[in-house]
């Protein structure tokens, strides 16, 4: 009797069924695993099964019974492995590196010797760096103590390399505004140079200034005058240290000079790079933070003043590095927080985001009350209960101007002590009277400030860093100490780069017996590219799992291989953050340039967080040193993957500096092998392209031995490199026709391992490869890959379709095997948004690889991986045979009779049956149903997600989620592309109604930001060819949800049931052995409304975990050991003073009139912002 028909809503023939309930997610112990009891229906599923499995007489055929597809599941792990033993070599190979045994050693990584010896590589090259950066500091103090200040100097008077010179000639529009100027600029000539990736000068320094800084004002003309005599320490420091690469003092004028020169690499808009915003910087030029912003949001706080507020926290909030600790709160009559934040949080890039973006919500309304938000702000720093930078406290008050003073505040919080320093910032133009405001910050230690308009934002909100320097100053000698930063993107692409900084003070008196002066000149800094420290980390002795990694006090690492930040492709403005071009709220041309914050990756984002990791990660900053081993996650590199393995930590701190160095090694990494030629070298004169075994990789073999990949390593310096595997292959054979093999340019240890790994991998094609008939099988290839390099495919027509990386070391496959017992299965990638596979020529594969381990006199090497490349479509057809009842495919089917009783197999019911591999990822192997053939790869909730859920809630699978915060996203479409100026304040029409707004700060900002679009029209404008251009160019950092499903605690065989009424599945999941594959059978679904939710493990775009819990539990740091914020010495007189500008009624209702007239205003003289130093 034939299966009858099945229609949605009606129930199959046989007994009813037992509804189930669909079993809920949550903590699930898996069979015979200890734990809350299960639902009695859960419990008695096994015997609700049977009938469900056998009724006789019910109807032809029956879902198999548990022993029947256990057998299938032994057949199927019976034919993986007899494969793999002809095929792999597993066992051939092992005889083959014990028959060459006197051709290699077995060298052994001993971690504590390893991790000192490059700690100590490390500080002895960091510790060259701080010697020229003393010699610069030393030397820039002495030349401005001996220089004589000029009042008239003239801009004719001073000779030097602007930076900028060759890109404004270009634009127009700066070329008018510089039209006149008489700064003598030099013209040079650059060469190449491949260390800075860069054309240089050696003979000259260069300065850039920034646009929005008067380069002929009396300061900077003096500025440029005692600093171009650095110009010869400099250039001494390069001849004692020819790796020195950038040398940098960064002026607290606003002027850059760096050696060697090299033309600034100028963003397509207006270049705001100031130095005095760099991270590097800020940290040389101050003590750790514990910052309170206060924001004014009374009534009288409204329009493009409570803007213009707005931009300057945000501007304010970019002054601070990960050393330091803020909260923003807004006040009127009561003082509230602007975001979630409670109290002082780390000022980090992501906390900042949510200040940046709360800040933007704020709204005008109430009465001004001070008392509210200075009591709100004392008692943020007088919580002790949190993490916090304790050095420097101060608040930030940003207002329109008041009449309180709150005496006693201050009295009750701060005085006598004055330990907190009070910033106030008068915003706008008002005739408000600044007095109070002047007190406020003269009583406490602090400075006053005045933002009239846009264009004093960016400096009045950083200069604030000389104050907090004055007790650095006054502290002389003890205070001059070599700080290192976090890992941030060079300016001058140099790419990553840390930056060894010291503070450079003023040594100057103002006259015998005068008091010292309190002002830092700015900052020193040495750049060390990250890639010079990694060449003193061992790369190839480790393996392909074992890396070297370093931390810092914050916990950010510094070394590691899963740091791999996206780097800028384009420097011009950004438009994407809250307060940036192109937001609502935002003013124009205030935001920063698109140089790359600071990479602050922490190692427990580098990695699979878990418990052991976080007292590891403590451990390294508390400078202790250490030995674990554990038991933790680790993701694969094609990041679809998580492996459950064991990995050995060791670590030390690294002397002199604020890192921490950590070696990691799997257990099988203890040892490796090193190749010893020397029987084969004759004569050190001969080339190696005489050596035995090298004409194995010559292409002219390939046909016979198989196509032979070569890692792109740097085996020698003259090598030249490629992408393209075969054009590199070609180099390197070239070279070695010239090259000895004890060649110094060369590195031996790589070059002899790949020649000895040529031979034992054309071994295994002559003892194994070259006999067997790969079509009986339906293999479409086999191929090994060792530590030394080698990747070798047989047949050589195999190598077109190889998609794997030629470096085994980068490859997924290569990592995972030797992570995992047994043999690993790896379908093609595909995503679920690209076209299906296109199954023609037989070229789709799968590809199975395992280990080949050895042990010689007691210690175990995995120095190579073995595999085959499954013919997909044989293969399916061969999975169907082997899970039905005919024992081969000749046999003819089982036919069933209608007085018979038969079980479904996955060959005859396929129409009904659905039979499946599944790999430990969750991905589709192979199918008995035909269509599903062009998903092999696809995560499987995406070709049957009922049955995938199911899965998952019955703990075959274990889903781990985590966070990629070094991704780099386009940005969303803006909504307008016009050229409309963006973020100009639109008075409303009471505005013009009201007498008093006319002879506001509004109308005298809106004036001045017609001016500045006027000059600059372009930093108002969007740049249609910008917004349509190459989207790489406009990625800006995001971050990126990754999901990732592997193999949780079922190993047994399992039967359930998927209840969905009457539209409910049987199925059957069983692991199989010694294999990442999980052998699912499963009754095919029978209604559309039995489809459940469907899991998701492609990437996705997120904001991360939630900021506002995260804080609530901060990971463990420590801030610098050094902190200076008082001084008894220091001279508080100096506290600001300003004077507001009444402007013009008649003046100002002109200009409004010709503004709304569109008019254009006659001639304006250029508007910089002038350089100044409270000297």
């Amino acid at each position: 009797m034939a299966v009858p028909a099945r229609t949605c809503g009606s129930s199959r023939p046989g007994p009813a069924r037992t509804a189930l309930p669909w079993p809920r997610r949550g903590p699930r112990p898996g069979p015979g695993a200890s734990g809350p009891p299960r639902p009695l229906l859960l419990l008695l599923q096994p015997l609700l099964l049977l009938p469900l499995l056998a009724a006789p007489g019910a109807s032809a055929y029956s879902f198999p019974q548990q022993h029947t597809m256990q057998h299938w599941a032994r057949r199927l792990e019976q034919e993986i492995d007899g494969v793999m033993r002809i095929f792999g070599g597993v066992q051939q190979l092992r005889e083959i590196y014990k028959d060459n045994r006197n051709l290699f050693e077995v060298q052994e990584n001993e971690p504590q010797k390893l991790v000192e010896k490059v700690a100590g590589d490390i500080e002895s090259l960091l510790d060259r760096k701080v010697q020229a950066l003393k010699r610069l500091a030393d030397a820039a103090e002495n030349f401005q103590k001996a220089h004589r200040w000029q009042d008239n100097i003239k801009e004719e008077d001073i000779v030097y390399y602007d930076a900028k010179a060759d890109a404004e000639l270009d634009d127009p529009e700066i070329e008018d505004m510089e039209r006149g100027s008489k700064v003598s600029t030099l013209r040079l000539d650059f060469v190449e140079d491949s260390n800075f990736k860069n054309k240089v000068n050696y003979s000259y320094t260069a300065v850039q200034i920034p646009t929005d800084i008067y380069k002929g004002s009396t300061v900077i003309l003096n500025e440029l005058n005692w600093t171009e005599a650095l110009e010869n320490v400099f250039t001494e420091n390069r001849r004692q240290d020819p790796t020195l690469l950038w040398q940098v003092f960064g002026s607290a004028t606003g002027v850059t000079r760096y050696y060697p020169a090299t033309p600034w690499r100028a963003p397509k808009k207006i270049d705001l790079y100031d130095v005095r915003r760099r991270p590097w910087y800020i940290q040389g030029a101050s003590s750790p933070k514990d910052m309170v912003i206060i924001v004014d949001v009374s009534g009288s706080v409204s329009g493009l003043t409570l803007k213009l507020m707005k931009t300057s926290v945000c501007e304010m909030l970019d002054t601070l590095s990960d050393d330091d600790y803020v909260n923003v709160a807004s006040f009127n009559e009561k003082a509230q927080p602007v975001s979630c934040f409670t109290h002082l949080v780390q000022a980090n890039v992501r906390n900042k985001k949510v200040f940046k973006e709360a800040v933007q919500g704020m709204v005008a309304k109430g009465t001004t009350g001070y008392k509210a938000g200075f009591e709100y702000a004392f008692d943020q720093l007088q919580n002790s209960n949190i993490t916090r930078a304790n050095c420097n406290k101060m608040i930030m008050m940003f207002t329109d101007g008041g009449e309180d003073r709150v005496q006693d505040v201050f009295e009750k919080y701060n005085w006598p002590n004055r330990t907190v320093r009070v910033f106030t910032f008068s915003v706008g133009q008002h005739n408000y009277d600044v007095t109070p405001l002047q007190w406020m910050a003269c009583a406490n230690k602090g400075y006053y400030f005045e933002i009239p308009s846009i264009g004093a934002i960016r400096i009045n909100t950083q200069e604030y860093l000389d104050v907090l320097g004055r007790p650095m100053v006054l502290a002389g000698k003890e205070a001059k100490q070599v700080q290192w930063t976090n890992v941030y993107e060079d300016a001058l692409g140099l790419g990553l780069v840390v930056t060894g900084t010291l503070p450079v003070f003023n040594l100057t008196q103002d006259g015998p017996g005068e008091k010292k002066n309190q002002l830092i000149l700015g900052v020193m800094g040495i750049d060390v590219a990250l890639n010079d420290i990694k060449r003193l980390t061992p790369n190839y002795t480790l393996g392909a799992n074992g890396y070297v990694f370093a931390i810092d006090l914050n916990g950010y690492v510094l070394l590691h291989p899963n740091l791999k930040p996206q780097v800028s492709h384009e420097r011009g403005l950004e438009g994407a953050g809250p307060c940036g071009v192109g937001t609502p709220d935002s003013l124009p041309f205030l935001s920063q340039s698109n140089f790359r914050e600071p990479v602050t990756l922490d190692f427990l984002d580098a990695e699979l967080e878990d418990e052991n990791k976080e007292e590891i990660r403590r451990s390294m900053i508390d400078g202790n040193r250490g030995h674990k081993q554990i038991r933790t996650l680790v993701r694969s590199l094609d990041e679809r993957y998580i492996d459950e393995v064991t990995r050995n930590y060791t670590w030390v701190p690294i002397r002199n500096t604020n890192y921490s160095l950590g070696l990691v090694l799997p257990p099988y990494g203890t040892f490796y092998l090193q190749a010893n030629l020397s029987d084969q070298i004759l004569q050190v004169k001969l080339p190696i392209s005489k050596l035995k075994d090298f004409e194995f990789l010559l292409p002219s073999s390939f046909e016979s031995e198989g196509h032979v990949f070569i890692a792109p390593r740097e085996y020698c310096k003259d090598l030249n490199a490629s992408d393209n595997n075969t054009e590199f292959l070609k180099n390197f054979i070239e070279l070695m026709e010239k090259v000895t093999p004890d060649s110094k340019q060369c590195n031996n240890f790589l070059l002899h391992n790949l020649i000895l790994d040529t031979g034992i991998t054309q071994q295994l094609v002559e003892r194994v490869w070259r006999d067997q008939d790969l079509n009986t099988y339906s293999l479409l290839a086999v191929f090994a890959a060792t530590d030394g390099g080698i990747t070798r495919v047989f047949p050589n027509k195999a190598a077109e379709d190889w998609m794997e990386s030629p470096e085994p070391f980068g490859a997924s496959f290569y990592r995972r095997s030797l992570d995992n017992r047994g043999y690993v299965f790896k379908p093609p990638h595909q995503d679920a948004l690209l076209r299906p596979l296109e199954l023609e020529n037989d070229t789709v594969g799968i590809l199975v690889s395992t280990a080949v381990e050895f042990s010689l006199g007691g210690r175990t090497l995995r120095p190579a991986v073995v595999g085959v490349k499954l013919d997909l479509e044989a293969w399916a057809e061969k999975f169907k045979v082997l899970a039905s009842n005919r024992t081969h495919q000749d046999q003819p089917q089982k036919q069933c009779g209608p007085s018979s009783h038969c079980e479904m197999d996955c060959e005859v019911n396929n129409e009904d049956l659905l039979c499946v591999l599944i790999d430990d990822g969750g991905f589709l192997v192979l199918s008995n149903q035909n269509h599903q053939w062009d998903q092999v790869g696809r995560f499987f909730s995406e070709v049957d997600a009922n049955l995938m859920l199911a899965l998952y809630n019955n703990s075959f699978y274990t889903r781990k989620e985590s966070y990629d915060y070094q991704a780099a996203c386009a940005p969303q479409p803006p909504g307008n592309l016009g050229a409309a100026p963006r973020g100009v304040f639109v008075p409303t029409i009471a505005d013009f109604l009201n007498l008093a707004w006319w002879t506001s700060a509004a109308a005298w900002s809106l004036f001045q930001q017609l001016l500045y679009g006027l000059i600059y029209h372009s930093w108002f404008q969007a740049d249609p060819a910008e917004a349509e251009g190459n989207p790489e160019a406009r990625e800006s950092s995001c971050v990126m949800k990754q999901t990732q499903y592997y193999f949780g605690s079922v190993n047994a065989s399992y039967n359930a049931i998927i209840d969905c009424g009457n539209c409910s599945r049987l199925f059957h999941a069983q692991r199989l052995t010694n294999t990442n594959l999980l052998f699912v059978v499963a009754e095919k679904p029978l209604c559309s409304q039995c489809e459940a939710g469907r899991l998701l493990q492609k990437e996705t775009h997120s904001d991360g975990p939630e900021q506002c819990e995260l804080v609530q539990r901060p990971r463990y740091r420590r801030g610098p050991h050094i902190c200076f914020d008082y001084n008894a010495t220091e001279d508080t007189s100096d506290c600001g003073r300003g004077a507001s500008f009444p402007p013009s009624l008649s003046i100002l209702v002109s200009l409004q009139l010709l503004l709304l007239l569109g008019l254009p205003p006659g001639p304006q003289a250029p508007v910089h912002a002038q350089a100044s130093r409270r000297l």
